[in-house]
């Protein structure tokens, strides 16, 4: 029935045929030439060949060229041009990018939301009262968010985050703590997508039309500012600009870093004007934030004040009158040396402050203690520009605050004396020798700096200990 054999016997089987490589095919070979040549291909298959080899020849120009450059590796890429397809092509993955970010973001409806959840299903602490939970709650509200909001705010409730934040002898957290640092995440990630999209060449750095156009941005929506007359909007944006700049552009570039931006005091510090405060404020207080409203117009106020001439900036005489005229002469030649740029003209008469110009010089009196501030001040009182203060430049500095202290009738004083001090102060690595990481190591850089460049500054340190002793008194009255 079969035509096999029953009894094992094996049959040799033919030997099997070797199939040739496809490239030596002639139909392969024919079809490769057809294709290749483009002849019989739809529009996209012709974009899409012509796409390769435009590529292709990009990729072999680049080579060429890092070929010719040696071993150094290129650390400049030209910006796209205006209108061109890579720009339009940036700008719209830039779009598309904080376009995501922000969609994950929470907005407050969330926040009021995870902050019910967490009330909810906390615990209180018999001894402070205070609101608190331990991981297991802390576990079942995320869960509990994830229904309410949605996945956006489980980052939050990673262990890592539980771990951040002070634990009591049971190991609870607050959940005020949290709740903030949650506000706070959001609010800092909010405002660097908002500068991300004011930054025109996306290089993660703010000029000051940019930084401005943010300011004006947030007015609206910061409660002590909505009484703001419009026509000083811009000055306030000039003014409140420039302060970013004075602490996170040190080199005076005209740019400023987003991240540095973010991490900066002056950031929180306008950030505090979203607060309605329901006691009335004194203008004293205001002031004391650079960003209020009060402070803008006092700072521009004083500027007209002192532009006698009404030329939109100011000459050494008038920057005289400056403090009611207690810097000293020496200290006002010397900022206009370092930090006042000259006319166009090149003449000595020509040099004035500018509007800017005078509030860097606002914003480094005021802030005296800060490094910004007191290398802003260090660069005018190094006489010789050597990096460091000798006891002469000490001596020279000084004479001008002892002459202004004698008109204003006090007690005769010791320049060796009060170099001495200085020297005490400071203790410099340098006996001969005070540098400005000396004036930043002490602690007291800003009331030396005081103490050599304004007659107030050098009373109130003489003074001190009587200062000190009236502001304790008014407590002592109230509780009497």
């Amino acid at each position: 029935m079969y035509s096999g054999s029953s009894d094992g016997e094996s049959h040799d089987t033919p030997p099997q045929r070797k199939i040739p490589p496809a490239s030596s095919m002639l139909w392969v070979r024919n079809l490769r030439r057809y294709i290749g040549s483009g002849a019989g291909l739809g529009s996209e298959a012709l974009m899409e060949l012509e796409t390769k080899r435009i590529l292709l020849e990009i990729f072999k120009e680049k080579q060429q060229k890092s070929q010719e450059a040696g071993t150094i590796p290129s650390f400049y890429k030209k910006k796209p041009e205006e209108g061109s397809i890579s720009g339009r092509v940036q700008r719209l993955a830039k779009y598309r990018f904080l376009k995501k970010q922000s969609d994950l973001l929470l907005n407050s409806d969330d926040l009021a939301a995870m902050w019910n959840c967490l009330r909810e299903n906390c615990v209180i602490d018999d001894a402070t009262g205070a609101e608190k939970m331990n991981y297991e709650d802390f576990c079942h509200i995320a869960s509990v968010c994830t229904e309410q909001i949605g996945p956006k705010c489980r980052r939050f409730f990673s262990p890592s985050n539980f771990m951040k934040f002070e634990k009591d002898e049971a190991g609870r957290i607050a959940i005020l703590p949290f709740y903030l640092y949650v506000m706070r995440t959001v609010s800092l990630t909010q405002a660097r997508i908002d500068m991300s999209e004011l930054d025109e060449d996306s290089d993660g750095f703010l000029q000051s039309h940019e930084m401005e156009s943010y300011i004006l941005g947030l007015i609206p929506n910061l409660a002590q500012l909505r009484d703001m007359p419009e026509p000083f909007t811009q000055m306030y944006c000039r003014i409140a600009s420039q302060k970013f700049f004075f602490f996170c552009d040190p080199h005076r570039r005209g740019k400023a870093c987003i991240k540095k931006i973010l991490l900066s005091n002056c950031l929180q510090e306008l950030m505090e004007l979203h607060q309605e405060s329901e006691e009335e404020i004194t203008d004293t207080e205001q002031a004391e934030n650079w960003f209020s409203l009060t402070s803008a117009q006092r700072i521009c106020d004083m500027f007209l004040a002192l532009d006698k001439d009404c030329s939109g900036s100011l000459s050494k005489q008038e920057l005289k009158e400056y403090a009611d005229g207690t810097l000293t002469e020496i200290f006002i030649e010397r900022v206009f040396d370092e930090h006042v740029r000259r006319g166009k003209s090149g003449s000595g008469n020509s040099r004035e402050m500018d509007f800017d110009s005078f509030l860097d010089f606002v914003l480094a009196l005021e802030n005296k203690d800060t490094q910004e501030g007191l290398t802003y001040l260090f660069r005018c009182l190094d006489l010789q520009g050597r990096g460091f203060l000798t006891t002469a430049d000490i001596h020279s500095l000084f004479r001008d605050v002892h002459q202004k202290w004698i008109e204003g009738g006090n007690y005769e004083l010791c320049i060796e004396d009060v170099r001495d001090e200085i020297w005490d102060m400071v203790k410099p690595t340098d006996p001969l020798k005070i540098t400005l990481d000396d004036l930043l190591g002490c602690k007291q850089g800003g009331t030396v700096a005081s103490m050599l460049i304004d007659v107030r500054g050098f009373w109130a340190h003489d003074n001190r200990e009587n200062l000190l002793q009236e502001e304790e008194e008014p407590p002592e009255e109230e509780s009497q």
